[in-house]
């Protein structure tokens, strides 16, 4: 079981745990990780705030209501993590093993999960977590005022600094344990512990100006959102914010009319000729706009639908999809249930936090400006 505590209040960086990165929550990040991990068989987000648990079941998670006496500045993960494992328990279930995982290490992967939890019970150990290598000069300051070497002797000549005895910093974001072990201690490090140092980016997001480097390195990393899964047969698109940047242009006669990007629109053209994926557009709004635009693009269309997900379940079973085969996009609430079933639900960049919550992929463009023609690059991409 993997538990993810995050707490309403923050006072480094207010709303901490629901703040963006990538265009995704910090705790629907970790959710999707652990998710995505193969050793998880479930994921539950110990939380005092109704937003964070709305973002937390939105991501696919679990949640479980952390009590006021546990949830202020002065409280404990571990204390989180004893009510957490009670609450899992008393529901009948039972845990071999408990992951802690923390919201504020935003770049923690399913790898690195998954190699914390093979860690257990190796040479007898209780407890494994992801370290960073420190290879730097450490120095500490005495009584008297004066720095002196930790990890050097600052008098002798200078060593090189492959030549320092090895060092480890905890990363903060991936602590498995015997559950057991932890029950009896109260305490992550329970028994024996191992080490699992990891590559990458090890920042902990405390301060605004940590989640301004977080942001920075999002960028630059080539891995930073989840690759495209093999497989998907079926891309199932809602039009409001997806196709159109969700305004609509009203004349005096009511006549509606909508801006779509042409982009777009060879972006889903490509798809079709390039691969075998199967295309519909599931619309909530009946509208004539919604139809002429899937005639000229040649896309079904089906629309006025206000409960999306049976009507997906049907077009699905229609085409022998099932679906984990599908790829759903949506920009609101009403795509929540969609996008919750899906093998792989992606989010427009300007789409609701709930709806980003729930994704595993979005795209860097807004919706209506290119946020299509980059899935379809990038299932294009996939398939090869």
């Amino acid at each position: 079981m993997a538990v993810i505590p995050a707490r309403g209040g923050s006072k480094g960086l207010p709303r901490k745990n629901l703040r963006l990165l990538g265009g995704v929550p910090l705790v629907a990040r970790t959710v999707a990780a652990a998710r995505a991990a193969a050793t998880i068989d479930a994921v539950y987000v110990s939380t005092d705030d109704p937003e964070i648990a709305a973002a937390a079941r939105a991501a696919g998670a679990g949640t479980i209501d952390r009590p006021e006496e546990i949830a202020g500045d002065a409280s404990s993960s571990e204390s989180a993590l004893v009510h957490a494992l009670g609450m899992i328990e008393a529901e009948g279930e039972s845990v071999g093993v408990l992951v802690f995982l923390q919201c504020t290490s935003p770049f923690t992967t399913p790898a690195e999960i998954d190699a914390c939890v093979a860690a257990l019970g190796r040479e007898g150990a209780a407890c494994a977590f992801t370290v960073a290598p420190d290879h730097g000069f450490l120095w500490g300051v005495g009584a008297d005022g004066a720095a002196f070497g930790v990890n050097h002797d600052h008098t002798a000549p200078r060593r090189r600094r492959q030549d320092l005895e090895p060092r480890y910093r905890e990363t903060g974001a991936v602590y498995a344990m015997d559950a057991l072990a932890f029950r009896a201690a109260g305490s992550r490090f329970c028994g024996k512990t191992i080490l699992v140092p990891v590559d990458g980016p090890t920042i902990e997001i405390d301060s605004a100006a940590d989640l301004a480097l977080a942001e920075a390195m999002l960028v630059v990393r080539a891995d930073a959102r989840p690759p495209i899964p093999s497989g998907l047969k079926a891309l199932v698109m809602d039009f409001d914010g997806v196709f159109t940047d969700d305004r609509v242009l009203v004349d005096q006669d009511g006549r509606e009319a909508v801006f779509a990007s042409r982009s777009d629109g060879m972006g889903l053209d490509r798809l079709a000729r390039l691969t075998d994926i199967k295309l519909l557009i599931l619309s909530k709004e009946p509208n004539p706009v919604v139809s002429a635009r899937g005639r000229k693009l040649k896309i079904e269309v089906r629309q006025g639908i206000d409960d999306k997900l049976p009507e997906l379940d049907r077009w699905l079973a229609e085409h022998g999809f099932g679906r984990g085969e599908a790829a759903y996009i949506g920009n609101d609430v009403n795509d929540l249930a969609c996008m919750r079933a899906v093998g792989f639900p992606v989010a427009p960049a300007d789409a609701r936090p709930e709806a980003l919550a729930a994704a595993r992929y979005v795209t860097k463009a807004d919706g209506g400006k290119g946020a299509l023609r980059e899935l379809c690059e990038a299932l294009i991409l996939a398939a090869g």
